[in-house]
C-alpha cells in the first residue's frame, strides 16, 4: 500500500467540567435561550430541613412538560400545514385541468375520472337527480342519476358533507361503492334550469374525510365545476 500523505488529524478539544462551568458563568441567560435543554438535565435535590417542601424539581419537572407539549404542538402544526399546503396545490391542479377541457364531454370526463387521480382519491362522481324524464343539459356518460329528492336527503341545509367510517353508497358510486370508506358530499347548483348536483368523492382510507375538517378547498371546487359547465351550455345562473 502506498504511503499516507494526508495531515494527520488534530485530536478533538474536550472539554472539561470547569470549562461548562465558566461558559455558564459567563452566558447566564444560556438555558433560557435553550430551553429544551432543560428536560436533558438532572437538577440536584436539596434537603430544606424537616417539613419543609422543595419546589425546585416540580417546578423543573412543570417546565420539561411544558417543552414538550410546545415541541409538540409545533410538529402538529407543521404537519397540518404541509397537508393544507398539499391539498390546495391538488385543487389548483385539478381547476387547471377542468378549464383545459376540450368540449363539454370531456369536461365531464375529466370530472367523474381525472379528478380522482388529481385529489389522490379512488372514486370521483358527477351526481344529477332525475326529473322524471330527460335529463337536460347533462351528458349522461359517467353521470351519476339518481331520484329526486336524494341529493337534499344526504346534504340536508349543508353545502358539504364530510362522512368518515362509512360503506360507500351503490347509488352514489356504482361499481366503485365497494372502495369508499370516507367521503365528501358537495352540492352543485349551475343553474335554475338544471336538475340539483352534487360531487362525491370517495376514499378507502376511512378517516380521509371526516368531520372537523375545513372545507373551503373542496367547495371552492365545486364553485369552479358550476361555473365551467354553465359556460359550456350557456345556462343562466
Amino acid at each position: 500500500m502506498g504511503r499516507e500523505t494526508g495531515h494527520p488529524q488534530r485530536p478533538t478539544p474536550t472539554l472539561s467540567p470547569e470549562d461548562v462551568c465558566a461558559y455558564l458563568r459567563n452566558h447566564p441567560d444560556f438555558l433560557a435561550q435553550n430551553a429544551d435543554l432543560v428536560h436533558h438535565l438532572t437538577p440536584p435535590s436539596q434537603d430544606r430541613g424537616r417539613g419543609v417542601v422543595d419546589l425546585q424539581s416540580f417546578m423543573l419537572e412543570r417546565l420539561r412538560g411544558e417543552v414538550r407539549r410546545l415541541k409538540a404542538e409545533q410538529r402538529e402544526l407543521i404537519g397540518t400545514s404541509r397537508a393544507n399546503l398539499n391539498s390546495q396545490n391538488r385543487i389548483h391542479a385539478a381547476v387547471l385541468f377542468l378549464l383545459d377541457a376540450q368540449s363539454f364531454e370531456h369536461l365531464i370526463q375529466t370530472i367523474t375520472t381525472d379528478l380522482a387521480v388529481l385529489l389522490d382519491l379512488d372514486v370521483a362522481c358527477l351526481v344529477v337527480e332525475s326529473n322524471g324524464g330527460d335529463i337536460p343539459h347533462v351528458h349522461t356518460s359517467g353521470v351519476r342519476v339518481v331520484e329526486p329528492g336524494a341529493i337534499a336527503e344526504r346534504l340536508g341545509r349543508a353545502d358539504v358533507v364530510l362522512n368518515r367510517d362509512i360503506q360507500g353508497d351503490p347509488e352514489i358510486y356504482g361499481p366503485g361503492a365497494g372502495l369508499v370508506r370516507s367521503e365528501a358530499l358537495i352540492r352543485i347548483h349551475v343553474s335554475s334550469e338544471t336538475p340539483e348536483g352534487m360531487l362525491a368523492f370517495g376514499s378507502r382510507e376511512p378517516d380521509t374525510f371526516h368531520t372537523g375538517q375545513g372545507t373551503e378547498l373542496v367547495g371552492f371546487l365545486a364553485r369552479v365545476v358550476e361555473r365551467i359547465i354553465r359556460g359550456w351550455l350557456e345556462l343562466p345562473a
